[in-house]
């Protein structure tokens, strides 16, 4: 039996005008029989901010741009890391959004694109090794 994913805290962004509605979700499961956004199952969370989410999720982040009288749907859909930072994985404007991002989230959610990797442990690696490859990619 493998271990649970890490929890990591990360931070979900606010995609569209923070005026306008928004919301993030943690994506479970997707019911491909539905078109919209009731097709993505799972537990809300807040955007602009830090949430703790298990490595390996799929948050998909729901805005709207223009105005109030007329919003513009907006969505983008990121996979968390296990070093609490998310990976851009897809994005879509306006009424068909759900439709556009449904299977691009269902081959995430079903994990046959990418295994969740642990963060990998550099505790026996001598420090300035490390250093050299921090160096060596232009970081310092």
């Amino acid at each position: 039996m493998s271990a649970p994913p890490p929890i990591v805290a990360v931070d979900i962004p606010e995609v569209g005008d923070e005026r306008l509605k928004s919301w993030a979700k943690v994506v479970d499961y997707v019911d491909e029989a539905k078109s919209s956004g009731w097709a993505f199952v799972g537990e809300f969370i807040a955007t602009g901010g830090i949430q703790d989410v298990a490595a390996g999720s799929v948050v998909l982040v729901y805005g709207e741009r223009g105005s109030r009288a007329n919003p513009r749907p907006v969505a983008a859909v990121y996979t968390v890391n296990a070093d609490a930072t998310l990976s851009h994985e897809a994005e879509a404007s306006g009424r068909a959004w759900a439709r556009t991002l449904r299977d691009r989230v269902v081959d995430l959610v079903s994990g046959e694109l990418r295994p969740v990797t642990p963060a990998v442990d550099l505790t026996g690696v001598p420090d300035v090794l490390l250093m050299d490859e921090v160096r060596r990619r232009g970081l310092i």
